[in-house]
């Protein structure tokens, strides 16, 4: 099975398996998605938020609420990408917060838009 997913505001869609994580589905589609711990849940900078389909990704575990807790503008429909698998066939649509694409641009200096 296999589930679609949405990064706005770029509008960059991918196709991966049920199960995978909103961080890697951004890695695997060349979406701005901060990673700065490397996906273990100890810092912020993937911070996203669940436009559509909340509802069918992992639940959240208390790790994840305590490092959200350091996010800025932390939303209902706030997770961290690293933490949150894709648990359906569907389509999924997820916003990168502002703090997540600046952390990305950080991380990738190569990938800021030139001046």
């Amino acid at each position: 099975m296999t589930a679609r997913i949405r990064f706005e505001p770029d509008g960059i869609e991918t196709d991966v398996p049920v199960g995978t994580t909103i961080r890697d589905a951004a890695e695997r589609a060349g979406a701005q998605l901060g990673s700065a711990c490397g996906g273990v849940c100890a810092c912020s900078t993937c911070h996203v938020y669940v436009k559509e389909g909340r509802e069918d990704v992992s639940a959240m575990a208390d790790g994840e609420e305590d490092i959200l807790d350091k996010a800025f503008d932390v939303r209902a429909n706030s997770r961290l990408g690293c933490q949150s698998e894709l648990l359906k066939d569907r389509l999924y649509v997820v916003e990168i917060s502002r703090e997540s694409r600046q952390s990305f641009l950080d991380e990738h200096p190569e990938a800021r838009p030139k001046v």
